[in-house]
């Protein structure tokens, strides 16, 4: 029984060792680990990627899933080595950071959005195509996989770009059909729109119940500076994939594939409404054609869309107390803050170019309520008081004090867009000019006063103090 017990503590014993030998070598282990990390975290961050190289790699190759830095950080170190290489050794770091980018997905799945890494990965081999002897062909298949594998992701501006401009090569060396390009088209845009509506709700976020940016911190501050450089990109790529589709989607092009694929796909909901909203984007709206796409989807599926584009055509027929009826039903029956007021803007923009200012004016400041970041609705507010100018005045003084109420409204435009500053910039200068300068303003002795405006505008201005 002595004998049993005493091997029975002697096994003990040697398990207890062991254990403890264990539990010493994790630490032992981890000591490590943590030291490697904070020698190559403090030469990033002093921006010495080439010292941060070596203890990078160690740790990373013995223990990749030590820390998520290993992957951030070691984005930068690899970012730096394929700027400052070149041949051989160049390719070698782009495949390296193609590895590395599986590497984070596979130890930190939850923190790697698919899309957006292999978006990543699909434009660093666009942008070093040369190097790495890829062909457009090839590049495309490899857009085309990542865009299919996590569409949801796949987000960044200038990727989405690259991605559009393949398809429109692999259109034009006769690879694809034209219907493939046009519906690639419109995914990319919609995914944009989708995009431009999350950072600008957003931002909204951050502007008071009148419209004006509230009082930020400096982490807020950090946030809507993002928030509005999505935005610019954003804006950026849309104007870029419109020129890069260019006339291969003009009425010439268009009216005879939608006249030929119309009866297959007139009960196709989405196919209407993208064919609808192409044809009023690139003005085919005086075509038959349009009429009966407008009409089967509003039989098919009626929506905001369709009740604007009947407004459109019932005020081309001169019924405009009709459309202005179906002008508001397409605001009613739009639930979406966002595209609610790009209804209005359209609605807005349609009486403007009639000459309808007061109107317009009504319909901006609706849009404007719905999205009070909309900047380019105060800038035409603005143009159309400057227009003005001329007819809203009793004398020479009061006609030209216009100018003040546009620059007023311009400068809205900067403060609730930032990306609208220089635009915004520009026509607040060009209406001061045009305003009375100092000389008039003492020689009229009416610095300080107000001027009421009349004609459609009914507003008043204030004459700045000398």
């Amino acid at each position: 029984m002595f004998k049993i017990e005493s091997q029975m503590k002697s096994k003990l014993t040697i398990f207890i060792a062991f254990i403890a030998l264990s539990i010493s070598n994790v630490f032992a282990q981890n000591e490590q680990d943590l030291q490697s990390l904070s020698i190559f975290s403090e030469y990033v961050k002093s921006k010495n990627y080439e010292a941060a190289y070596l203890p990078w790699m160690e740790l990373r190759n013995r223990n990749p899933k030590f820390n998520k830095a290993i992957f951030v950080y070691g984005e930068r170190i690899l970012n730096h080595k394929i700027k400052t290489t070149t041949g051989a050794e160049q390719v070698t770091f782009i495949n390296d950071m193609i590895k590395l980018w599986k590497e984070r997905a596979d130890f930190f799945p939850a923190v790697t959005p698919k899309g957006t890494y292999l978006a990543k990965a699909c434009q660093l081999q666009y942008d070093n195509r040369k190097e790495l002897g890829l062909t457009k062909e090839q590049l495309y298949t490899l857009f085309g996989e990542a865009y299919t594998a996590d569409p949801k992701t796949f987000t960044n501006p200038k990727s989405l770009y690259t991605y559009f401009s393949l398809v429109v090569d692999m259109y034009d060396a006769g690879n694809i059909p034209a219907q493939d390009l046009f519906n690639m088209y419109d995914e990319i845009t919609e995914k944009v729109e989708n995009e431009v509506k999350n950072y600008t709700n957003k931002r909204n976020a951050f502007l008071n119940e009148d419209g004006e940016p509230k009082e930020l911190s400096r982490i807020e501050t950090s946030k809507l500076k993002s928030y509005n450089s999505y935005l610019d990109a954003y804006e950026k790529i849309s104007s870029s994939i419109d020129t890069k589709l260019g006339t291969r989607a003009n009425c010439e092009n268009l009216i005879p594939l939608y006249t030929r694929d119309f009866e297959v796909f007139k009960n196709d909901g989405l196919w209407l409404q993208r064919a609808m909203n192409r044809m009023y984007a690139k003005e085919c709206n005086d075509d038959p054609l349009f009429v009966k796409i407008v009409e089967q989807k509003n039989i098919l599926e009626p929506n905001a869309d369709t009740a604007f584009y009947l407004g459109i055509l019932k005020e081309k027929a001169g019924q405009a107390s009709e459309a202005l009826n179906y002008y508001n039903q397409a605001v009613e029956l739009e639930t979406d803050n966002f595209a609610k007021s790009k209804i209005l803007f359209k609605i807005a923009t349609n009486f403007k170019n009639k000459g309808q200012y007061g109107q317009a004016r009504s319909y901006y400041m609706k849009s404007l309520k719905f999205n009070p970041s909309l900047g380019k609705a105060y800038l035409a507010i603005s143009a159309m008081y400057a227009k003005s100018a001329n007819n809203c005045g009793t004398d020479n003084f009061s006609k030209r004090a216009v100018y003040w109420l546009a620059a007023n409204e311009a400068a809205k435009a900067g403060r609730v867009d930032p990306n609208m500053s220089k635009n915004a910039a520009k026509s607040i200068a060009n209406y001061k000019a045009k305003a009375p300068q100092k000389s008039e303003i003492f020689s009229s002795g009416r610095a300080g006063q107000t001027i009421s405006i009349g004609c459609w505008i009914q507003r008043s201005v204030t004459v700045p103090n000398l």
